[in-house]
């Protein structure tokens, strides 16, 4: 019996000779944008730009994104997608509603301090994306924000509807004004003072927080 001769594929190559797009290239893409766009304003990047932060050539970054605008919304859902996983997996957990909002505002406040650049560039550019995608991280934005509303009613029942929507954007706005400044305070000091201001936002006295690691946990 003949035998068919097979010939490794080499790195980055996959078998039958075509390129294999590597995903750590497309991370260190979307890192580099997202840090760029926060200092500089997304519209002042070029592509080339990227590639030079990546530590990639400008045309490979080609290889991953046909475009700036795909690399932008890239990165819009991608931190949309992390607030979304992580309201789900709170509402999916145990306790009750006063657990559930402060384990959404520690979510909110984890996402706001480890995805800092991505979050502002959300808020900088969302606008500027064609209108099919804007309208749907508008969407998507609204389910999230109407999870908030939907635990704050039982704990607010004094609040008639629209005072409950204000409450639920204040929290967020107070999380979220870090966004735009530096604070100089140690992560830790920052998200207990976030906590602090947005359940003083919400009127709700914030549950006792989870073991340390235990929210990340429930999330993933």
């Amino acid at each position: 019996m003949s035998t068919v001769p097979t010939t490794a594929a080499t790195p980055g190559t996959a078998a039958g000779g075509r390129s294999r797009r590597d995903p750590e290239r497309r991370e260190r893409i979307l890192a580099a944008a997202a840090e760029l766009a926060s200092r500089r304003g997304f519209h002042t990047v070029g592509m080339a730009d990227i590639g030079a932060e990546a530590g990639i050539v400008g045309s490979g970054v080609y290889r991953h994104f046909d475009s700036k605008t795909a690399i932008l919304v890239a990165l819009l859902d991608r931190v949309m997608a992390r607030l979304q996983e992580g309201a789900g997996a709170v509402l999916a957990g145990p306790g009750d509603e006063r657990t559930h909002l402060s384990a959404l505002v520690r979510d909110h406040i984890r996402v706001a301090i480890e995805d800092r650049s991505v979050l502002a560039v959300y808020h900088r550019e969302v606008h500027t994306l064609p209108e099919e995608d804007r309208r749907r991280l508008r969407r998507l934005q609204r389910h999230y924000l109407e999870d908030w509303v939907h635990v704050l009613a039982p704990l607010r029942r004094d609040l008639a509807d629209g005072e409950l929507r204000l409450a639920v954007h204040a929290a967020i706005g107070a999380i979220q004004s870090t966004l735009f400044f530096r604070s100089g305070l140690a992560d830790e000091r920052q998200a207990d003072l976030l906590d602090g201001m947005a359940h003083a936002c919400l009127g709700v006295e914030p549950a006792a927080a989870a073991p340390a690691g235990a929210e990340r946990h429930a999330a993933e």
